[in-house]
């Protein structure tokens, strides 16, 4: 089927101004303003009241957070006391809260406007054993993108780590877990809707064999490879004490310093490390509202884009965001960048936006997404203009931004509906808040 999008209120492309022509899960034309198309088209949707964006993209997050967001055992606390606080009451995870915890996340991210999602899980207490199963098979249902990280831990309190000794595995079990789903699920081919990274979650939770196992692994399967660093000051000292040597240090210690290779927040990075991390084409997921919850810091976004490193957006943790809105966290990057540099020249809302679209595409390492133009998947955000914070907004396309919309009217993914009138397409979200909620208070 041919469908036409037709004159849209704005969008995000240049020379699109008349709408763009979709079929078989791509975008085959571009229309200037006044053009018609060149070939009959099936359908057209007056797509008048509509702000078209390309599908966001997620690149980091914890899908199992959304069961303990703003829990009193963590409010208030900065990453390492948050995450010691909260450690015992992930480790009670099992795989039907999980299930429904992934669901949640999902939907809300689609509603949100996101069509690729990077979900980035490493805990594994007992019984949990197929999570990143039960992600692929989420997001399957749901038909929205992911790049499934099978994360990792293998030092726990006993090893002078952070994590409780029941939520981590040891090092081969890790590794041939990380080769099934690599065999079972990773797809690199245009258009792939699953595919498969290695994340071993942290300098201060994994030990280095485990990193460098991981590279090879990834090199093997053409995967990509993902994990925190540089988040607080308390990361640069434990690598200090622990590795005698940075983060940064420690990643090309390990054979990470490659373009597979992005990194979740990057706060603490040095003008030299930014220039390192650009020369080895590393991506960083800048994770602006996280940061300034966990008060981290400020990543230094124009620093790497300067030096050639792919800037991305993510949410992060839906219990240090506390939610899992990527098109709000569009326009927190505007702020809070704009803090950090002083000035309301230095990031524009355009930046923010190409982050959470081209920019998280190329830290996936996918061109076939993350942009509106000929050959590129029908992945589409729709927004509407037509609530109060909107009115009087002169600049569409800025006005999403500063006037912080979040939820979207239409999201297309492939072409295919999956959000219409602001509801996700096939899901009684009723019913699925309910359940929800009665998992989350299990982890009271």
């Amino acid at each position: 089927m041919r469908l036409h999008l037709k004159n849209p209120l704005a969008i995000l492309a240049q020379g699109a101004e008349g709408g763009i022509v979709i079929e078989q899960g791509r975008i085959v034309e571009l229309l200037a303003s006044g053009q018609a198309p060149r070939f009959p088209v099936d359908q057209t949707f007056d797509a008048s009241r509509h702000v078209v964006l390309p599908g966001l993209i997620n690149t980091h997050h914890h899908f199992y957070q959304t069961l303990t967001r703003a829990h009193p055992s963590a409010i208030n606390k900065e990453l390492f006391p948050w995450l010691k606080a909260l450690y015992p009451i992930w480790g009670r995870l099992d795989p039907d809260s999980f299930r429904i915890s992934v669901r949640m996340a999902l939907i809300e991210l689609l509603l949100s406007g996101c069509t690729t999602a990077a979900d980035h899980h490493y805990l594994f207490p007992a019984g949990l054993d197929e999570a990143i199963d039960i992600e692929v098979d989420e997001a399957k249902k749901l038909g929205i993108r992911m790049t499934v990280t099978r994360g990792s831990m293998n030092l726990s309190e006993k090893d002078g780590g952070l994590p409780p000794d029941h939520v981590v595995q040891d090092e081969d079990t890790i590794l041939a877990d990380s080769e099934r789903l690599l065999g079972r699920y990773h797809d690199n081919s245009e258009g792939a809707f699953i595919r498969v990274a290695l994340a071993p979650c942290s300098p201060f939770s994994v030990t280095k064999r485990l990193m460098r196992e991981s590279a090879v692994l990834a090199e093997k399967f053409d995967a990509r490879l993902h994990t925190h660093l540089a988040e607080t000051k308390d990361e640069d000292a434990y690598c200090a004490e622990v590795y005698h040597c940075r983060p940064i240090e420690l990643l090309e210690d390990v054979g990470w310093l490659t373009p597979r290779t992005w990194l979740a927040h990057g706060v603490h990075f040095t003008a030299d490390d930014c220039t390192k991390l650009g020369q080895h084409g590393v991506g960083i997921c800048h994770c602006p509202t996280s940061n300034a919850v966990l008060a981290s810091g400020f990543c230094k976004t124009r620093e790497l884009e300067a030096a050639g490193a792919p800037v991305g957006l993510g949410v992060d943790g839906s219990a240090s965001n506390d939610s899992s809105n990527l098109m709000e966290g569009v326009r927190h990057a505007l702020m809070v960048n704009r803090l950090h540099y002083g000035s309301a020249e230095a990031v524009t809302h355009l930046d923010a936006l190409r982050w959470a679209t081209e920019g998280s595409a190329r830290c996936l390492g996918r061109d076939d997404i993350g942009k509106i133009a000929v050959g590129k998947q029908a992945d589409l955000a729709m927004f509407t203009l037509d609530e109060p914070r909107f009115s009087g907004g002169h600049d569409p396309l800025a006005t999403l931004v500063l006037c912080g919309a979040h939820r979207a009217d239409r999201v297309m993914v492939a072409g295919q509906w999956r959000v219409v009138d602001g509801m996700p397409v096939g899901v009684d979200l009723a019913r699925l808040m309910a359940e929800h909620g009665a998992a989350a208070r299990k982890f009271a």
